[in-house]
């Protein structure tokens, strides 16, 4: 249990992080699952994160909060996303003497239709913003880095579907994660 960090930017993030800092023999646990919202983190937040006493939480959340107005008919509100969202903080901040990193959801032009779903997500990324500043957490700011890396290379080579990253995608949210912790 914990020990599976997937196949993207959270075990290339480890890999990196652990290889500059040996010394520090850091444990890192992924708990992210596919396909949640922010009401699906909240529901397993103690279980996920709380009882595991973290000294540093990353929370990476809101692209499905969008994805399944579009796909299921079943919208977050951006008031429930924010509203969710700070009681997620709350809590950590509360029962945890934690660090927090927020890392913003980010949907690129692939295919066409995407494009629709940035009257959604947009507020939610700009919840994210303000609830960061609020809290004066660290920042991965994932949305402007794709729209600049698909400046130079096709939106598609990041993310094949516009939100699943390729590769590539998960190697650019690495570095800009670890860019924001500073390692």
């Amino acid at each position: 249990m914990g020990t599976d960090l997937g196949k993207g930017y959270a075990l290339m993030a480890t890999a990196l992080f652990s290889s500059r800092y040996p010394e520090k023999q850091v444990k890192f646990i992924n708990r992210g699952i596919g396909g949640n919202r922010v009401k699906d983190l909240e529901k397993r937040w103690q279980e996920d994160c709380i009882a595991l006493r973290p000294t540093w939480v990353s929370i990476y959340i809101g692209i499905n909060d969008t994805w399944r107005r579009f796909d299921r008919d079943d919208p977050t509100s951006v008031e429930a996303f924010a509203e969710g969202y700070r009681r997620l903080i709350v809590r950590t901040k509360e029962e945890l003497d934690a660090k927090l990193i927020l890392v913003e959801p980010f949907v690129l032009p692939v295919p066409e239709d995407r494009k629709r779903w940035r009257e959604d997500l947009d507020p939610k990324i700009q919840a994210v913003r303000e609830l960061a500043r609020e809290f004066q957490t660290l920042y991965v700011p994932l949305d402007g880095l794709f729209a600049q890396a698909s400046t130079q290379t096709p939106p598609d080579y990041w993310a094949p579907d516009g939100v699943h990253p390729s590769p590539a995608g998960h190697a650019l949210i690495a570095k800009a994660w670890l860019d924001a912790v500073k390692a």
